[in-house]
């Protein structure tokens, strides 16, 4: 496991970019743990959780460009 304290705006970028990855990855196992320790992340998750699940249920699709725009919304658009 990393020593390295993982912060919350790793924590989003790698929600948003790499929500298909080996749960039991280091990487995965350190968002774990820094989920159960920062309220904020939790309810961050929790909300694109959500926001998912509307948009499966509903069949929305995005226009074009409003990925990046919430990106650069949320400051994330450097995580590229």
């Amino acid at each position: 496991m990393s020593k390295e304290k993982i912060s919350c705006k790793e924590v989003m970028q790698h929600i948003c970019n790499t929500l298909g990855e080996d749960l039991e990855s280091e990487r995965c196992l350190d968002i774990k743990k820094h989920l159960d320790e920062c309220s904020g992340c939790k309810s961050y998750f929790k909300t694109v959780e959500i926001t998912i699940d509307y948009y499966k249920k509903y069949n929305v699709e995005m226009p074009d460009g409003a990925h990046e725009r919430l990106m650069k919304f949320l400051d994330l658009d450097d995580c590229d």
